[in-house]
């Protein structure tokens, strides 16, 4: 656990046209490292005027809509194609009309609670009001921010004292601002768990066999006492979804400058590829300490991992 001086918490944030794709391997509500990043980039867009630190992100969900289609019920969803606009030629009859490009997109709804280094009590007011100018000139996972609606759309500063009694009891009037609505935790136990279950049969199964057979559907036949079958789902440990948790290195890491048509020609390079694990929505109300919703940055450079994880554990939100 880490230090902080109070909760921040942005609540019901309507984002529309979010990327979806966010992974190689699955689709679905964006990574941890969109809202990572969306918290850095607004510490940045802060830190001229307010001595400040974001050390911490919880992701809650209110609302997800992917923008999908069924063509009919014999095929699966497929995402609604973006056609931009027509490129024009040097004569009206050389106008061709450009590419589709499929890209997932959706409009969600979502709440964000904030661990904070930095004191704001005595301007308060001021500072929440910049925020949530700030907020709306701002994209997350490549969405546009809209106006939130609703009285309790408004940014709320919790300070976290000395007194833990206390500060448990103030967050606990704090989340339910979070409801009804869905957090996002890391399940890599779950993982773990599958994984040494599906050895026993075979031997030579690797984590990528048990994160597919979790993310599965199942159909399983079972016999009940007249010896009929019946087949039926098998049912999941919670809302598990697979998730992209961030990159691994595949290369060396480049000097500034020397890898052409990056970004950023003052920060070091790194080809990566992206790394996946396991995530699990769950009710607000059953979180008792805003340490277990936290992501936070797992950074090491020496072997490449650059990731996102969070402190929940069953153990933990059992006490």
């Amino acid at each position: 656990m880490t230090d902080m001086d109070g909760l921040l918490l942005i609540p019901h944030l309507r984002v529309q046209n979010a990327n979806v794709t966010s992974g190689p391997l699955s689709w679905g509500f964006p990574s941890p490292t969109a809202f990572l990043g969306f918290a850095h980039a607004l510490e940045r867009k802060l830190r001229d005027l307010w001595d400040l630190q974001f050390t911490g992100v919880a992701i809650v969900c209110h609302h997800f809509e992917p923008l999908t289609t069924q063509p009919n019920r014999r095929r699966h969803q497929v995402f609604n194609l973006m056609r931009h606009p027509v490129r024009a030629g040097y004569r009206k009859w050389q106008d061709k009309d450009a590419a589709l490009i499929e890209e997932g997109r959706a409009h969600m709804e979502i709440s964000l609670l904030l661990e904070t280094e930095g004191d704001f009590d005595d301007e308060a007011d001021e500072f929440l009001e910049m925020l949530s100018e700030t907020v709306l000139g701002m994209r997350l996972a490549g969405g546009s921010i809209l106006p939130s609606r609703g009285a309790g759309s408004k940014p709320l500063w919790q300070v976290w004292w000395d007194e833990e009694a206390q500060n448990l009891a103030s967050f606990r009037k704090l989340r339910r601002q979070l409801l009804p609505g869905f957090a996002l935790v890391h399940r890599p136990d779950l993982l773990t768990e599958r994984l040494n279950k599906l050895r026993e049969h075979s031997p030579d199964t690797n984590t990528l066999d048990a994160l597919m057979d979790l993310s599965a559907l199942h159909v399983e036949p079972e016999a009940n006492e007249q010896g009929k079958i019946h087949w039926q789902y098998r049912r999941s440990p919670g809302w598990i979804v697979p998730l992209p948790i961030g990159y691994s290195g595949l290369s060396a890491l480049y000097p500034p400058g020397e890898v052409a048509n990056t970004r950023d020609s003052t920060t070091p390079f790194r080809f990566v590829e992206s790394l996946y694990s396991l995530g699990q929505w769950i009710s607000p109300h059953r979180i008792h300490h805003p340490h277990h919703l936290m992501w936070r940055y797992q950074t090491d450079e020496h072997n490449g991992l650059y990731l996102c994880a969070n402190d929940y554990t069953t153990t933990l939100n059992r006490e």
